[in-house]
């Protein structure tokens, strides 16, 4: 996988895995597994804070693991503030630290307001390809960040929506539809998850013809599964399917609802 597939990777985990607090002022840690075809590749962790202001605060780190190390070492460092305003988690500032092996690690950081972003910013900058797309000033009104923009209060319809994501680099549409429940059963969690077929649409900010963004884009097994955390009255991913050339990763959460 190349630098900036893995990098997109990485944000798709980050933007798959954030769970909220359950109160203010509570600090609330979840973890998760990421396998390749069954194999572990990846962990991950996240730390969420919801202050009595109505602000928060999620920060996750993601670390490659298992099979992936043998290939290359992957790091990141994700976080993103903002406020809890009408029933819906609003970011402010998002940021994503990727370093992959011996390369230079890359920050990405992007600045919203009212929902659009105002300022993105990579450091160090890119060189890019002739056949680049563009991210265009209309690509990034009404967007959301990769984190708190699959987080989603307890009388949302989860499974009819499209969410545009913008992760510092790439715009790309989730476009989520119902395909039923099933059970789940983790630390923390046990019961019935909202299960939703994912539709990845690549909008700009990749290079065209990408083999990977290509196979992505033209399959039709993507899932995400959403338990709905009682005391948060909120549904937020557990398990997570993104078919890839190289097999089927998966996404599982191990500790859900717990602040231990």
């Amino acid at each position: 996988m190349a630098h900036s597939g893995r990098r997109i990777f990485i944000s798709a985990i980050a933007a798959l895995l954030a769970i909220p607090a359950s109160a203010a002022e509570i600090q609330h840690r979840t973890e998760y597994r990421v396998a390749l075809a069954g194999l572990p590749i990846a962990r991950a962790a996240f730390l969420t804070q919801i202050e009595d202001d109505h602000s928060y605060k999620i920060a996750g780190d993601i670390n490659s693991a298992g099979l992936a190390d043998l290939v290359t070492t992957i790091s990141a460092k994700t976080s993103v503030t903002g406020v809890v305003r009408k029933n819906k988690l609003q970011a402010s500032k998002y940021s994503l630290y990727y370093k992959s092996g011996k390369r230079k690690a890359r920050v990405y950081e992007v600045s919203y307001r009212n929902g659009n972003i105002i300022s993105a910013t990579t450091t160090p900058m890119p060189k890019r390809p002739k056949n680049w797309i563009d991210v265009t000033p209309r690509d990034m009104r009404s967007v959301l960040d990769p984190i708190s923009g699959l987080v989603f209060t307890g009388d949302t319809k989860v499974c009819s929506q499209t969410l545009p994501i913008f992760d510092g680099e790439t715009r790309m549409d989730l476009v989520l539809s119902p395909k039923g429940d099933e059970d789940f059963s983790t630390n923390g969690f046990k019961g019935k998850a909202t299960v939703c077929s994912v539709r990845f649409v690549p909008r700009s900010g990749y290079k065209k013809g990408r083999k990977d963004i290509d196979y992505l884009s033209k399959s039709n097994r993507m899932e995400i599964w959403f338990a709905k955390s009682d005391a948060a009255n909120v549904y937020a991913p557990v398990y997570v399917r993104i078919p890839t050339e190289y097999g089927m990763v998966t996404i599982t959460a191990v500790k859900y609802g717990s602040n231990s």
